[in-house]
């Protein structure tokens, strides 16, 4: 079961920084949770069936008395599914359309449901546990903090959802969240590699997120974040429990196998071999701590960022999505993540130094104003993300598959029982997909072009 964390120390030893603001946020969230368990623990179980059964009453009642108030009666409520087949791969994503009346008026709320997919795919369910209760706290514990040392210094807040309710009961989660839709945001289309406007601003964002946990950090310079949110401690990629790290491993034979069908150099074959032979050490060792740790986003591609644009169709606005992989470490680990899964080569490759310069100089902006020191400077910014160039490599081969099919074209992961078959229906669609896309084979190979380049393919 989900319990909220806890502030750290009691009431008459809080930080200054840990405002009455925050202090209240935090009791009403808590309040609102102790409801919901109370009512939910009276009702009848019920069997689950679909994702969308997983939503209650009381769990809409939850997020409505968290987000317009305790006197908000909510009168009627529905599930809509509004994705499509290839938005979503971690989790299932419906809305909850609901009436209420607040002050005698009559008023309709929708909230975005980050479901629990019910796939029952023994690989899978500790890490969907694992990442669901990740993304709750992040969204309802942690991103009020950050937000209130950056205002704190006049600083504006993260660009994130709101989050109204997290019900982390094991099989059984949900997520309530704020709908940006109203506001105009829209999803990127991840067949297209984003150009340099939509990557400038998330690029910017970024840099706002890791400076804003170095301001947190410094509150508490003797208590280590992973220690007051320990929900940023487990890697998804990385440990070995979680599924995902025998997925990239898989994916890197299935990478051999296009190489082989596009006509891939001998030395490349070679070397995704060799990648395989040292695959766990890699991950270990790039996602681990480091010495410029900041809280990243883990996730940051085409698909968790929402754009909102002027009327002449530019972005002007974006909000970061889908918080189920933060952890803990380098903020390259957001950064080579982000390039090498979302941008195309003759995009990355002649406007990295420039890339790099945009996010510095937003985490600088950040960190000058709150009178502390920048953590790194711009060449030992660019010397971390090199570092790293082989992970991107491994991201990209085990992510690019997915972002240039069709939507028709992706697995169906509901309809398998086991990872094995995932796997198997990703590589047979990969290969039928190479005679329909024509924009796989270029992009695919430009990955190892890029990489002989740099000297890191002998």
């Amino acid at each position: 079961m989900f319990v909220p964390s806890k502030p750290v120390g009691s009431p008459m030893s809080q930080p200054k920084w840990f405002t009455r603001e925050i202090a209240a946020t935090i009791r009403k969230r808590k309040a609102a949770y102790r409801q919901f368990r109370r009512t939910a623990e009276e009702q009848p179980a019920t069997k689950v069936v679909t994702p969308q059964s997983l939503v209650t009453e009381e769990e809409v009642k939850a997020a409505l008395r968290l987000d317009k108030g305790s006197d908000a009666l909510l009168k009627s409520w529905s599930m809509v599914d509004f994705t499509k087949k290839g938005d979503n791969y971690g989790c299932v994503v419906s809305s909850v359309q609901g009436q209420y009346s607040l002050n005698q008026e009559n008023m309709e709320v929708v909230y975005i449901a980050k479901l629990n997919p019910c796939r029952h795919i023994k690989e899978y369910e500790e890490m969907t546990s694992v990442m669901f209760r990740k993304e709750s706290e992040f969204y309802l514990n942690l991103v009020p903090e950050l937000n209130s040392v950056l205002t704190e210094v006049g600083q504006k807040a993260l660009r994130f959802p709101k989050c109204f309710h997290g019900c982390m009961d094991k099989n059984k989660e949900v997520i309530l969240l704020e709908d940006l839709r109203p506001q105009g945001y829209q999803m990127f289309d991840r067949r297209r590699g984003l150009d340099v406007a939509h990557i400038t601003l998330i690029l910017k964002e970024l840099g706002r997120l890791h400076a804003s946990s170095r301001l947190l950090q410094a509150k508490t310079p003797d208590l280590d974040l992973a220690v007051t949110h320990d929900f940023l401690v487990p890697d998804i990629f990385a440990d070995e429990s979680m599924g995902l790290r025998d997925v990239f491993h898989r994916q890197l034979d299935q990478s051999i196998d296009l190489l082989e069908r596009f006509g891939g150099s001998e030395r490349s074959i070679a070397w995704v071999k060799s990648l395989k032979l040292e695959f766990v050490q890699l991950l270990t060792k790039h996602l681990g701590r480091s010495k410029y740790n900041v809280v990243c986003h883990g996730d940051c591609w085409n698909n968790n960022v929402l754009f909102r644009y002027n009327d002449d169709g530019e972005p002007v606005e974006v909000m970061l999505l889908d918080l189920q992989i933060n952890r803990l470490s380098s903020p390259a680990t957001d950064l080579i993540y982000l390039m090498y899964t979302s941008l195309n080569g003759e995009v990355r490759i002649p406007n990295l130094n420039t890339f790099l310069d945009t996010y510095y100089d937003t985490f600088n902006t950040v960190m000058e104003v709150a009178g502390m020191d920048m953590i790194f400077t711009r060449s030992e910014l660019l010397k971390e993300f090199r570092s790293m160039n082989v992970l991107g490599a491994i991201y990209a081969m085990a992510v690019v598959p997915f972002v240039l099919c069709e939507p028709e074209d992706t697995p169906d992961m509901d309809k398998a029982e086991n990872i094995d078959e995932i796997l198997m229906e990703v590589k047979e669609k990969t290969l039928v997909a190479l005679n329909k896309y024509p924009l796989m084979k270029p992009r695919f190979l430009s990955i190892f072009d890029e990489m002989m380049d740099l000297g890191l393919i002998p």
